[in-house]
């Protein structure tokens, strides 16, 4: 039984796939003041279907399929707004480099960003929000811990979820004893139809006979592990239920996917190096009329297995960050004018890819620390080693969803949150998630959303 559902975006995208046919039909209606034929419709459909597939793939980039988009309806439709405008650059580009469609419909395409924005927010904001959705499933949460009060606080909130906690039990404040009178009514209840625990709580360890039993007498029943749907819904690990046992079983990886992980590593940075030499006389220009100072910093970071390693970038600060930082725990040096932009853009981090080729970097993985730092938050905060059990990367899941991570200074909680996010990919990484992280930073790169 999954509790989280990948139908709504499926939904989200045949109904875009659908808007997107519908406004082609409407633009034709409006640019010749008459009703299409079908045929003329499909003379016009056949190479549409082809921007089509381009232009969920703007979507994509532009974050409108992403997990919590409904969270940032207050932008919505700005974005589709500048997605609808790429998708109109696509067009006239493939129309223009591909004229043997016979096609050259400049006003349609007009129309076409008109009519195609009104109805995909309309269809986003107005109509999805409200489709109906099933009965939802009723269980219970025998936890304890933040971790726990989070995942029921959102299920809660959550007008969209396809379930419901009917109470939850917290085996910090629960004698062992109730917790297992809990369960022995769970089993008697019909209406529950699911179980979320955390597995290494003795007080669920203790009832798991009765939990076992209860699987016999229901139709409809699942044991969840409150860690995996924690995972499930916030795309991070919960700190609060991670252990040793969890952390060396995301050790594992196939031969296969580090091979394959390499080769794409190593051809990724050659092409992205070799177009990247285009903005070196153009950065070293700009570094130098700014402040006249040096092109480029060298840094000592933690690698895999807490090996040193040396980074190159191109220095975006007034000097070079060594990560020791006083008392107050930050940093005294401030970003240049020119450097403030090399980040938006992520342009300082392109002499990285010579570590990505010698194998100090992958493309993806866990960002590196410095050293003095990472000694602090070895020390203070649990797991926080287990980073380095994979090749530190260019670019990591850390970075798509936590934005407050802290930037030259010594920050405990954040760097947290931050962990979280680094052990989930950890447990699951794989060539697929390496790929959604190139792109979604392709596509905050594109945006210039940097910091």
């Amino acid at each position: 039984m999954t509790l989280v559902p990948k139908r709504e975006y499926v939904l989200l995208l045949v109904g875009d796939i659908a808007i997107f046919a519908v406004s082609l039909w409407i633009s034709l209606a409006l640019r010749y003041l008459e009703l299409p034929t079908r045929e003329f419709f499909m003379i016009h459909l056949v190479p549409f279907s082809f921007l089509f597939v381009a232009w969920i793939g703007v979507f994509f980039l532009a974050g409108l399929y992403s997990r919590h988009s409904r969270i940032f309806r207050s932008r919505l439709s700005s974005t589709i707004f500048y997605a609808q405008m790429a998708n109109m650059c696509v067009a006239a580009l493939f129309f223009f480099f591909v004229p043997s469609f016979g096609l050259a419909p400049k006003t349609i395409l007009v129309l076409y960003l008109a009519v195609s924005f009104i109805l995909i927010f309309f269809w986003r904001a107005g109509i999805f929000p409200h489709i109906p959705r099933n009965r939802k499933l009723r269980g219970v949460l025998i936890a304890s811990g933040a971790d726990a009060e989070k995942l029921v606080e959102e299920v809660k909130n959550d007008p969209r979820s396809t379930f419901t906690f009917d109470y939850t039990v917290d085996t910090k404040i629960t004698p062992t004893h109730e917790v297992i009178q809990r369960a022995c009514r769970i089993a008697e209840d019909d209406s529950i139809t699911f179980l979320v625990v955390d597995f290494r709580d003795k007080a669920v360890s203790t009832a798991l006979p009765i939990i076992y039993e209860a699987a016999f007498r229901k139709s409809r029943f699942a044991l969840i592990d409150a860690a995996d749907l924690y995972e499930d819904i916030f795309d991070r690990a919960p700190l609060s239920f991670v252990n040793y046992e969890k952390v060396l079983g995301a050790i594992s990886s196939s031969r296969a996917y580090d091979l394959l992980k390499r080769f794409v590593d190593v051809s990724g940075a050659i092409v992205i190096g070799a177009v990247s030499l285009v903005f070196y006389p153009f950065v070293y220009l700009a570094i130098k009329l700014d402040d006249g100072g040096d092109i480029f910093i060298t840094q000592k970071r933690v690698g895999r297995f807490q090996h040193s390693i040396g980074i190159t970038k191109f220095r975006s600060m007034s000097g070079n960050d060594d990560g020791v930082y006083g008392e107050n725990g930050k940093t005294k040096l401030i970003v240049t004018r020119v450097g403030k932009w090399l980040r938006i853009l992520r342009i300082d981090e392109f002499p990285q890819l010579w570590s990505v080729i010698k194998g100090d970097l992958s493309l993806v993985g866990p960002r590196p620390e410095l050293p003095a730092l990472a000694r602090e938050y070895s020390a203070k905060i649990p797991y926080y080693n287990a980073r380095y059990l994979v090749t530190p990367g260019l670019m990591g899941w850390a970075q798509l969803h936590h934005d407050r991570h802290p930037h030259h200074g010594a920050d405990v909680a954040e760097t947290k949150e931050k962990l979280s996010y680094d052990l989930y990919y950890l447990e699951r990484r794989s060539l697929i998630l390496d790929l959604f992280i190139i792109l979604q930073t392709v596509r905050i790169m594109i945006t210039a959303r940097g910091t």
